[in-house]
């Protein structure tokens, strides 16, 4: 996203920087965003889910089966299927990705940074880890 696209625009040229909250709305608005049951479905379909919480989230809470752990500050480098630091896992461009985070904030901005990598399949899931284990899906640990 360019400093242009963060910033709204405003009569005479200027600008004010925008809010988290508005960004991530504009950013939103470019995901096709999707729920627990659809994410299980794309996961039993091939598709990678990602875990991008931290160690104590993933202590206390427990994990997603299957689910590929890669905290958020490494997600780039483990996913660009052209990085020399990628997961074995991140084949091509056109793999299906679905991030989850705790809540479903952190994982759209990530999204937003992965289509820029060109993983245009990738998404996020909708209220993230909480949701899937409120939704009654598979946690370990």
């Amino acid at each position: 996203m360019a400093v242009s696209d963060v910033r709204e625009s405003t009569p005479g040229g200027g600008g004010k920087p925008l809010g988290i909250d508005e960004l991530l709305e504009r950013v939103r608005t470019k995901i096709d965003r999707i729920g627990p049951r659809q994410a299980a479905a794309a996961a039993a379909d091939g598709a990678l889910l990602v875990d991008i919480r931290y160690a104590a989230l993933r202590e206390k809470d427990g994990v997603i089966p299957g689910a590929l752990i890669i905290e958020r500050n490494e997600l780039e480098w483990r996913l660009d299927p052209r990085g020399s630091h990628r997961a074995a896992e991140a084949v091509s461009h056109d793999l299906q990705v679905v991030v989850v985070c705790n809540e479903g904030y952190a994982s759209s901005l990530a999204v937003e940074s992965l289509h820029r990598l060109g993983l245009h399949r990738a998404t996020d899931l909708i209220g993230g880890f909480q949701a899937w284990r409120a939704a009654g899906l598979p946690v370990e640990g």
